[in-house]
């Protein structure tokens, strides 16, 4: 296992299998030293962990939960292409989708939980620049969906 699944372990987390695509596309793609992933859900072995609208009928702190969860998903789908996650030299970029209420404004907190994931399982390689944008609905009705582009190491 790698250092960094060693960190999620410690977290009493587990990198769970690749969501499969709901689409047409693939969950993460490799270019060059650079690997996109597609938006990840918060999906748990299948199951999408919450849906509504983020000020409505889903809290603000349940949100950034979930958000880590796509984190986690995020990563699962960047090992699916390198084979480690040791290899993450760091994390370049994260945008957060925030299926957001009318009025609701605190989408970087929400996305918060997917930073601070990254951050506490890679160290000074998760520290990224972000996006954090409210919409008005996302796939399956989800609350939230991250995505990140990381550099690897060769």
């Amino acid at each position: 296992m790698s250092a960094v699944e060693d960190r999620i372990a410690e977290l009493g987390l587990k990198l769970p299998e690749v969501v499969p695509p709901l689409a047409s596309y693939v969950p993460a793609v490799r270019s060059g030293s650079y690997v996109y992933t597609s938006g990840q859900l918060p999906m748990v072995e299948g199951t999408l962990q919450g849906t509504g609208k983020v000020g409505a009928e889903v809290t603000q702190e349940k949100a950034a939960e979930l958000a880590g969860v796509c984190a986690l998903n995020a990563l699962a789908a960047v090992k699916s292409v390198v084979g480690d996650l040791d290899r993450i030299a760091r994390v370049v970029k994260v945008t957060g989708f925030v299926a957001s209420a009318p009025g609701f404004t605190a989408q970087p907190g929400v996305v918060n939980g997917a930073s601070e994931l990254l951050g506490t399982v890679l160290g000074d390689k998760g520290v990224h620049a972000r996006s954090a944008v409210g919409v008005a609905v996302l796939p399956l009705d989800a609350p939230v969906e991250v995505e990140i582009q990381v550099e690897i190491a060769d």
